[in-house]
């Protein structure tokens, strides 16, 4: 759900939050911006919710549903204020977050935080090693060793990223085919690393059209028939989460919610269906 731009005001979150669950689905997640600088005001516009100050309010007025980050720029916060902060908003809402974690982009936000661009990479491998020592080691952090990590990016590095770190790899908005090879890639890097593969729980748009889209759509874009399908081929893929993202970019979609809640709709229908 977008928790930024013109429409967003504690209304439409909680308005956000009770459609979703009350429609059935499992997990609500919120994106992650800290400095409002021009690079992300282009994409997601103030106001801007902090991720884990909306999902402690949404922890109070939802019962069932999820919560979680796709996903908090891990270079941002000092690892110990990560670990208490997750750890507390999982023991408050009843161990139901979800850390879905990334290494950013945004070079001028970097820059307002201090924080060197060109290290990201690096400080987020060592920030999740740190978080999870935390909640090893901390008597004060009951469960919190259970929130699982999931390590978003597209790129090498991220898969990489996510079978060294992770309990899941959270792949972004991208097409069946693409998916499908890197999966693949997932597999491989993991078995030359000796390790189990992490979960697969990819993120991908939500666009219902009246019409078939083309062959170079992605996942998620199309008719009910073809994104039943993308479903399906996710599943075959080994994913048992698939999280829809209904944001088509244009900040004034969030003065329009009830778009994106039909769509959502109709995914909710193909479900009872019994196509989950």
């Amino acid at each position: 759900m977008p928790n930024f731009g013109p429409g967003a005001d504690p209304e439409m979150i909680r308005d956000w939050a009770q459609t979703v669950e009350g429609l059935g689905f499992d997990l609500l997640m919120v994106s992650d911006h800290v400095a409002i600088t021009s690079d992300v005001a282009r994409q997601y516009p103030a106001p801007f919710y902090e991720p884990f100050t909306a999902l402690s309010w949404l922890a109070g007025i939802t019962r069932r549903v999820q919560l979680g980050t796709t996903v908090l720029i891990m270079p941002y916060r000092h690892p110990l204020l990560v670990a208490r902060m997750a750890a507390n908003l999982d023991r408050l809402a009843g161990g139901r977050l979800v850390l879905g974690v990334g290494v950013g982009w945004a070079k001028q936000e970097f820059a307002a935080l201090d924080v060197p661009f060109e290290r990201r990479g690096k400080l987020t491998d060592e920030y999740i090693t740190a978080v999870r020592e935390a909640w090893r080691d901390e008597a004060d952090y009951p469960g919190a060793a259970r929130i699982p990590f999931w390590i978003g990016g597209n790129s090498d590095a991220g898969i990489r990223r996510a079978v060294r770190l992770g309990d899941a790899w959270h792949p972004l908005r991208n097409t069946i085919p693409w998916l499908t090879e890197a999966v693949g890639r997932l597999a491989a890097e993991a078995e030359a690393a000796g390790r189990e593969a992490p979960a697969f729980v990819p993120r991908i748009v939500l666009h219902v059209t009246d019409r078939p889209l083309g062959e170079d759509r992605r996942a998620g874009e199309g008719t009910p028939e073809q994104i039943r399908a993308d479903l399906a081929s996710l599943a075959a893929l080994g994913a048992e989460t698939v999280v829809l993202d209904p944001f088509g970019g244009d900040p004034e979609e969030t003065l329009r919610p009830t778009a994106a809640w039909k769509d959502l709709a109709v995914v909710a229908a193909l479900r009872q269906g019994g196509n989950e």
